[in-house]
Formats: structure tokens, sequence, C-alpha cells
């Protein structure tokens, strides 16, 4: 039977899932995920700056296809690709990579190639932002989106845009390299979380664009989500030439595809970041300006329909700083434990815990509707220092945040009746689970961490 290939570029970690077809849909038979290790320093921003090395990135994409086993890569007629939303990469479009010889077939090597400004990015103060034409969006346009980026290079490094004609999000890239396109195409999912893009006419905001000298020539073209971006030139790692690959797709959208089957369903996704979801009634469309000061936004999602979403800066990135900050008091007081063993010693002494009256308000990287606003700790009594207490607190803190952003009564005015939990931080953390079940007033269903790669493949 012929494959279907699911990849997934996330923030922290790629992931791989080979699909077969059968009579009840799509089957999962192989997955991989590999880490990337990929952030690095950013020579222009400095530590405002959040950027990843694409070398790395496509490292770990070839380590994980290396993985998957040969016979079923052999059979492979479709790609869906996803990644992480907002970020832009930059490169020479006859030049974006060289295809070279890797025991498991041809693979590309990325060449003329920028570092992925990420989502994560705060290099755009809300001063900056203030300062951009206003965008004729339903999207507030914030620090991290690619148009933003782009504009602050073109303010504070513009010799950096002249050494690149395309840009696209990273798992755009690869769609661009697999297929040779001379101009990238871009889903509406992902140009809709680069800002100055009108999601109603499905085009970006050009004269407003122009007008304030912004390269357009940059912006890439754009296509529905679920339609075919081309073909590969070449045999890819075993996967045949000419296996048709799907139009980069949004890593939240897929990950509510791979799961979401009826509209009374809310999806809450807890990965790096996190997010909180339901559908809106069919037909909806977005107010043609955003309500900067909401936490819920409006994304684009499949067949014309719309996602509402509280999209939170604050996940698993949280617990993975926290985890950093007790390795480097441990290695300030002369010990060394690696944070591997100290992430699985928080959760065991957590859930040693069942309650916890300190509270943790975890913003740590702010929001996107309150930027200045950051984390606190409140209600700290001598009793309730330990590892376990506060652990337990800053994980209730993040399910908290969330439905703080979309309160649980409003998913029950809505209708939903059932939460569906995926995302890789959720698969890993039971004290994050028993805290999404003491909040959510409904029955809890969880997913796997391979979810988004799932949705790109199950997409095609």
């Amino acid at each position: 039977p012929a494959c279907v290939l699911g990849i997934d570029l996330g923030t922290t970690s790629v992931k791989a899932a080979l699909g077969t077809g059968t009579e009840r849909g799509l089957a999962l038979a192989q997955s991989c995920c590999r880490e990337t290790q990929a952030h690095t320093d950013s020579l222009e921003a400095g530590p405002q700056g959040m950027e990843q090395n694409v070398q790395r990135i496509m490292r770990a994409l070839d380590e994980c296809l290396a993985a998957l086993p040969q016979q079923q890569l052999q059979r492979v007629t479709h790609i869906g690709v996803t990644g992480q939303m907002h970020g832009i990469v930059f490169w020479k479009s006859d030049k974006g990579c060289k295809w070279t010889e890797l025991g498991t077939g041809p693979a590309f090597e990325p060449q003329e190639v920028s570092h992925l400004v990420t989502w994560q990015d705060s290099r755009c103060s809300p001063t900056f932002l203030s300062s951009l034409p206003l965008p004729q969006s339903h999207v507030s346009l914030a620090t991290g989106f690619g148009c933003a980026t782009v504009y602050w290079y073109l303010k504070n490094s513009p010799d950096f845009l002249k050494a690149y004609d395309a840009a696209g999000t990273v798992q755009d890239y690869v769609v661009a390299m697999l297929c040779d396109l001379k101009k990238p195409l871009m889903s509406v999912q992902n140009a809709a979380s680069w800002g100055y893009f009108n999601s109603r006419s499905k085009s970006w905001n050009t004269d407003i664009l122009k007008k304030s000298g912004f390269p357009v020539h940059l912006l890439p073209e754009v296509g529905d989500p679920g339609s075919i971006a081309g073909r590969t030139v070449c045999a890819w790692h075993g996967i045949p030439k000419g296996a048709k690959v799907g139009i980069a797709l949004g890593d939240f959208q897929c990950s509510v595809y791979s799961c979401l089957t009826e509209r009374t369903d809310a999806v809450l996704n807890i990965s790096t970041s996190a997010q909180l979801t339901i559908s809106m009634p069919l037909g909806f469309q977005p107010p043609e300006t955003p309500d900067p000061s909401s936490a819920v936004s409006y994304f684009p999602y499949f067949h014309g329909d719309y996602l509402a979403v509280a999209a939170s800066l604050n996940g698993g990135n949280v617990l993975a700083t926290f985890v950093g900050m007790v390795a480097q008091w441990t290695e300030e007081l002369g010990l060394q434990i690696q944070e591997s063993a100290i992430y699985t010693r928080i959760i065991q002494a957590a859930l040693a815990q069942n309650h916890s009256k300190l509270s943790v308000h975890p913003t740590i990287f702010g929001e996107r509707h309150s930027p200045e606003q950051l984390a606190s700790v409140t209600s700290i009594g001598a009793s309730e220092l330990s590892l376990g207490h506060v652990t337990r607190a800053l994980c209730r803190g993040i399910v908290e945040n969330l439905c703080s952003m979309l309160p649980v009564q409003h998913l029950v005015e809505m209708g939903v009746r059932r939460v569906l939990g995926s995302g890789s931080a959720l698969a890993r953390n039971e004290v994050l689970r028993q805290e999404v079940e003491r909040i959510f007033p409904f029955p809890v269903v969880y997913g796997k961490d391979v979810d988004a790669a799932v949705g790109a493949a199950m997409v095609m």
C-alpha cells in the first residue's frame, strides 16, 4: 500500500510520521522524533533575538528520516509538511541548498540560508511595533511575526536583506527545496501568522507595505491549505522522485486536525507554547480589525473555517526555564546534575504533593495581548517551599493562564462537551494532566506528541 509522510519542524524537535491508508482512514505505521538543539545567538538583535540554525534543523530531519523503514519510505506518494508559525527564514532562491548523497539516498543541505528568526523572538518592542503602518488584517501584529521582523531588519540592518531574494517559514523553505520552487509558496495559515495579510481576500497588504518601503519581493505566493505545492525533484531518503508535496501548513492547525472530530470538542495543546481552541460556527468571518487587548485570536483552519484560539506564549518553555534555573542554582552550589534528571525528579516531587496554596502566574515570556505582563508568585507560605509544591503550582499556573484567556464558562456557553489534550509537554508531564483534569469540568482525552506530524499526513 502507498504511504504518506508527515513532517513537523517544531521549536525544539523534528517529528516524522508515516501513515498508510486503511478502510477507516489513515493509520500511523511509524513515527520518529529528534531534538534539533538548533538555538543560536543572534548577532544583530542580541539577547532579545531568538534564532535557530537551519542546518541543525535539517540535520535532525535527515536523522529522523534515516530512522524510518526504507521499505515504507520507498512507497511514499505524498508528503505533508508543517512547522512553527510566525517565524521567518531568508534564502537565495537559486542557491538555497545543495543535494548530497547520504547513506539513505540523496538529501539537501542548506547553503545560502539565514538563521531562522523564531516566533519567540522579542526584538520588536511595543514602541517599534507602534511605529509601523497599521495592517489591514484581523490579526494584531506582534514581535516574532515574519513581516515585523523584516521591518526590524529594514531599520536596523538593511544590508542583511540585500543578500536574499526569498523568504518563508522554515516549513516553506523545506517545501521550496524539495520541489525546487523559484518563488516560495505559503499557505493562508502561515501567511496570516506573519501579519499584513488579509484572510478574506487571501492577499498581502501590498499597497500598505510598498508605501513604507517594505521589500515586497520577499513575500511568498499564497495558496490554500491542503493544496499541492509541487513534486519532489529528486529522490529523497529513498522517497521516489515525483512524490507530491503539500503546501506547508501551520503546526497548530495540524495538531488540531489530528484530533478534532466534533465541533463540541475543545483542543488543549501544550508543547513549547500552549493553546486552547474551539471551532467557530460554519460561515464565521473574523472582524476586519483586531482588538489588540483581546486574548483570543482567530486562526484560518481548513476549507474556509476558523478556530478561536487562546494562544499563550507560556507553555512547556516555562517548565524548561524553571528546570534550567534549578540546574544553574545547583551548579552555583558546586554540584552537577543533568537537566533531564532534574525534570524527572521535580515531576516525581510534584506527584507527591496533591495540592499547593502557592499561586504562580507563569507569564515569563509575556503574552501577545499583554507583552509587558511578566510572571509573579503569590501566597508564599513557609510550609510550601519544596520543589514538589512549586512544581505543582507552576503546572497549575500554566493551565490557569490559558483559562484566563479563554474562560471555561465561555467553553460551556459554546457547547463544548469534551477536551482533547495534545502536545509533547502534556504527553510527558502527569502533573500537568492532573491539573487539566482538575480545572476543566469536561472529560479529557489525550493524544500523542506526534500530533502535528500526523495532522500534516492526514491533510494529504
